[in-house]
């Protein structure tokens, strides 16, 4: 199933991401994982890529195994240091494979990459890419609430994701973020703008501090004070920082649900317990 046609339904969804392994030695742990999660049949699932396709293998089995089991799955594809060969490749892979879902992304710079062998600059151009190779894909973006990192400014930065939908985005799933009403401000300035697809939240767990530091380098996301001060009273204990994490992701995704957002994808982190843990918490609300 298409995700554009999930999002267009009016019903709440609630969505989870995994992430492949780097190296063939976790792949069946992954696989487990992976299947685990699938049972608790979310609306779909999403599947990342590696920078320049590193696991690029792992992302269509991994991908190819969810929706064997009769899961909704959408790929990630990343193209800043990829090849339009290699590209190519993945698309004639998940075609294939039936997978319908690519989440088109730019990725990451790696560090002393030389700018003059970039094929791809952005994630709009391949969009354009996808869109010519046909295949009958539905794609989505991804977007920063907080505007992206690398844009001048805030107006620039809707600019560029207006860029990504003329050339063919479908939808746009957010980064973490950890206060909603960096969301609800998003949201507004992207319709003001024309931008009018659907927006999924995406809503990140903090189940141990440890994650903070790689949270905020991935995500340039701001911490609100309430959620500093989870994590001074509760970090230095593994379980009750566990269950702090949790309420508060499920806090924000209620919150969500009831201003009228009625997607919401989880970052969760590989973590088939914590994804069942936030499905419970709001599971009655859902429908499930």
């Amino acid at each position: 199933m298409k995700i554009i046609d999930i999002l267009n339904s009016g019903s709440r969804s609630l969505s989870f991401e995994v992430f492949p392994p780097k190296t063939g030695e976790t792949y069946d742990k992954m696989k487990y994982v992976s299947y685990k999660i699938a049972e608790l049949h979310p609306s779909f699932m999403s599947v990342t890529y590696g920078a320049g396709g590193g696991t690029s293998q792992y992302t269509v089995d991994i991908a190819k195994g969810i929706k064997s089991v009769g899961e909704n799955v959408i790929a990630h594809l990343t193209c800043v240091s990829s090849t339009r060969e290699h590209v190519r490749n993945m698309l004639d892979a998940y075609q294939e494979c039936g997978i319908e879902n690519i989440l088109a992304l730019r990725g990451d710079i790696p560090e002393g990459f030389n700018y003059d062998e970039m094929q791809y600059r952005y994630a709009s151009e391949l969009i354009y890419e996808i869109k010519d190779h046909g295949g009958d894909f539905c794609i989505g973006g991804a977007c920063y609430p907080e505007k992206h990192p690398e844009a001048a400014s805030s107006r620039e930065d809707i600019q560029n994701l207006k860029t990504k939908v003329d050339a063919g985005c479908e939808f746009l799933t957010t980064q973490m973020f950890f206060d909603n009403d960096v969301y609800y401000n998003f949201l507004y300035r992207l319709r003001e703008a024309g931008v009018e697809v659907p927006v999924i939240a995406g809503i990140m767990p903090i189940t141990h501090p440890s994650q903070i530091g790689k949270v905020l380098d991935i995500s340039k996301t701001a911490l609100p004070q309430r959620f500093l001060r989870i994590v001074d009273t509760f970090g230095d204990s593994p379980q009750t920082m566990r269950q702090a994490g949790i309420a508060f992701a499920t806090e924000q995704i209620i919150d969500l649900f009831a201003n009228g957002v009625n997607a919401v994808h989880v970052y969760s982190m590989n973590k088939p317990d914590v994804a069942a843990e936030i499905q419970a918490n709001v599971s009655a609300i859902i429908g499930k």
